[in-house]
């Protein structure tokens, strides 16, 4: 089972972007995308309720940490309901990881440890079952062994977004996790969230088109800078996917049609866009552009069941058909 997670998680490692807006309301929006171009993703999204029980992989199986829900949570994920992308819980907090390969390096898997190993995978459904603030990530962080399933696996790092604006992200550099502030509300793969900040002061006056990640670390805190204040919440979020867009890529610019599983109409899968203040996670998918919207203030996370579902119920693009008379 270890050894297929960590195939799926190599194959996963795309070309993600993250965003965050502050609408004049003081509602807080965070938005990505979720890329994969050589095969086809299974999405879904999970609820979580209060006092679910978890329990993390390592690789030698499924004899990690456990713990149980303090907080319900909306994730979205890919093949494993545990493997969460993106989320946020009844508290507003929000997490999300993004593949960071050849950059990040976890300290050295101890098997005697299991007890508080946590597979990086799991890590955005840790944060959202047991946490509200960011203070409480950084405090507890150092009793859990953050690890990857298998070497094959690509590194992550993860921006972690409390609805009053603040947004950290943590990167683990030679076995020791870092927390860096981050202002700029951009993130997207390697280098390094240090070296990418540091580089907006050093771009030319030509903004980068290709799809490089720090040439979209550029754009995207370009294009973020550029727009206008929103008043409200749902504005911020309709101009979320509206930036989103610049970052939506055709499968072909990572691979050729020939080395891809199938035809697929876009690399870019997912995109999603989180309100924090109202708490409510939206979303579309490389097959279905319907923007579609879980409200968590409807949901009574003392008594709704643990459930999953796929993202599209129907693989096909919703048409309104114009009617001339």
């Amino acid at each position: 089972m270890s050894v297929m997670i960590c195939m799926l998680a190599a194959g996963n490692s795309g070309a993600c972007t993250g965003i965050a807006l502050t609408a004049a309301d003081g509602s807080r929006v965070v938005a990505r995308t979720v890329d994969r171009a050589d095969a086809a993703m299974q999405p879904g999204y999970v609820v979580a309720p209060r006092r679910h029980l978890h329990q993390s992989l390592t690789p030698t199986g499924e004899n990690g940490l456990k713990y149980r829900s303090l907080y319900g949570y909306v994730g979205i994920y890919d093949e494993n309901e545990a493997f969460v992308y993106e989320g946020v819980n009844e508290a507003g907090l929000s997490a999300g990881l993004f593949f960071f390969p050849q950059y990040g390096e976890y300290a050295p898997y101890n098997p005697e440890n299991n007890a508080s190993t946590l597979c990086d995978m799991q890590f955005v459904s840790w944060v959202l079952s047991q946490f509200s603030s960011i203070d409480q990530v950084v405090d507890t962080l150092p009793s859990v062994d953050v690890v990857s399933l298998g070497a094959d696996a690509p590194g992550l790092h993860w921006r972690i977004s409390e609805p009053g604006g603040r947004m950290v992200i943590l990167e683990f550099i030679a076995g020791e996790p870092h927390f860096y502030e981050d202002s700029t509300g951009v993130l997207t793969n390697g280098p390094g969230f240090q070296w990418q900040r540091a580089n907006l002061y050093d771009t030319s006056s030509i903004l980068p088109g290709d799809s490089a990640s720090q040439s979209r670390f550029v754009r995207a805190t370009y294009l973020q800078a550029g727009s206008p204040s929103m008043k409200t919440g749902p504005d911020a979020v309709q101009q979320a996917f509206h930036i989103l867009n610049n970052f939506d890529l055709p499968a072909g610019i990572q691979y050729t049609i020939s080395e891809t599983e199938e035809v697929l109409p876009s690399a870019t899968q997912i995109t999603s866009a989180t309100d924090q203040t109202a708490l409510k996670l939206y979303y579309r998918t490389v097959w279905n552009s319907a923007i579609r919207c879980i409200e968590l203030m409807n949901i009574d996370f003392s008594k709704v069941r643990y459930q999953s579902h796929p993202l599209d119920q129907v693989r096909q693009p919703v048409v309104e058909i114009v009617k001339v008379k």
